[in-house]
């Protein structure tokens, strides 16, 4: 059995899909790379096949018709043999040094006595153009190299959110919590974080720099044109956090208010969007999403709108949506928009 199983979803990803892969090959042997090509009309298959090919002990080539990028995760999990289970996408990367400390890590801990659920660690925002290349820490909120729970974790603050370039989850974990991510829809790595949260026990963070997040392309699924355009679909895994998970039958305190706090920037983002697009059609989906969740769930309503996210977003004229301007920049912080 592997270690680790990592999850390449590959849509004409020829461009930039090998810097990816080769990265993650110098975890040798103790990885399984499953590159699911989802359907792509370039040369993606090829390169997949390729790598099989040539390491066919490590790599495994999976083709399908396009799903999406939800799709693809679900292959990956259904395909996945080793212990832990990590997303990467094909346009971003791992730091080798940082790789190669976490899966002695892991190993170690699938030694001892104590089944680890979730191991974290940081990841860095490759803005193309940028100097200052952004970190995503959790130095405040976990405590560093040991293994800890809900109840042991510290300062849980808006802005610090545990995304998938920061987590790898146990593999059986993820199948006895029956996740599964909807076909054809952008931002599920939202569902693929927040949905098992409920079922983690224990967890382990590293403080170092693994995953790369690559943000520049016109194209890229974050870029700010690009997320209003698809305003449905972020919409769309907006509604379906609420309605998978229900957050009143959470008992740990800690975990519940860093679920809450996790779906109020879900849920400001998709918001913001709304009003930055400034076209009448998306503010009415926007007061149609908070109708939504007043029909749905009238306690959590009142509960994301005494927020301080959920209060700028909603007030009335031209003084309300100046406001609203400056919680899109503390979002956009948070988000990585390009």
């Amino acid at each position: 059995m592997k270690l680790l199983s990592v999850t390449i979803p590959c849509y004409n990803s020829q461009d930039y899909m090998e810097h990816c892969i080769e990265t993650l090959l110098t975890g040798g042997d103790d990885v399984e790379i499953l590159i699911v090509d989802d359907g792509s009309k370039d040369a993606t298959a090829e390169i997949a096949d390729r790598y099989q090919k040539k390491y066919p002990t490590i790599i495994k080539a999976i083709h399908q018709e396009n799903g999406g990028h939800g799709a693809a995760v679900n292959t990956g999990i259904a395909n996945a043999t080793g212990l832990y289970f990590k997303v990467v996408d094909s346009d971003d990367w791992v730091d080798e040094e940082s790789y190669h400390k976490i899966l002695a890590k892991l190993r170690e801990l699938v030694g001892g006595s104590t089944t680890l659920d979730m191991f974290i660690s940081n990841f860095v925002y490759e803005k193309q153009g940028a100097d200052h290349k952004k970190v995503m820490k959790y130095t405040r909120m976990f405590p560093e190299n040991e293994v800890f729970t809900w109840s042991d974790v510290r300062h849980i603050s808006k802005g610090h959110y545990i995304l998938m370039h920061s987590v790898i989850y146990r593999t059986q974990l993820l199948k006895d919590c029956g996740l599964e991510l909807p076909r054809h829809t952008f931002y599920v790595d939202n569902l693929f974080v927040y949905n098992p949260l409920p079922y983690v026990k224990t967890m382990y963070y590293m403080n170092v720099d693994f995953y790369r997040y690559f943000i520049g392309r016109e194209d890229q699924s974050v870029n700010e044109k690009v997320m209003i355009g698809r305003i449905d679909q972020q919409i769309k895994v907006n509604k379906l956090m609420i309605e998978e998970v229900n957050l009143w039958k959470i008992a740990n305190p800690k975990l519940r208010k860093y679920m809450f706090n996790y779906l109020e920037i879900i849920t400001v983002v998709s918001t913001v969007l709304c009003l930055r697009s400034e076209t009448e059609e998306n503010l009415m989906k926007k007061r149609e999403l908070w109708s939504y969740i007043k029909g749905y769930d009238l306690r959590l309503f009142h509960h994301l709108r005494r927020g301080i996210l959920g209060q700028s977003m909603n007030l009335p004229g031209k003084g309300g949506r100046k406001i609203s301007v400056a919680a899109y920049k503390l979002t956009q912080k948070i988000v990585g928009f390009n």
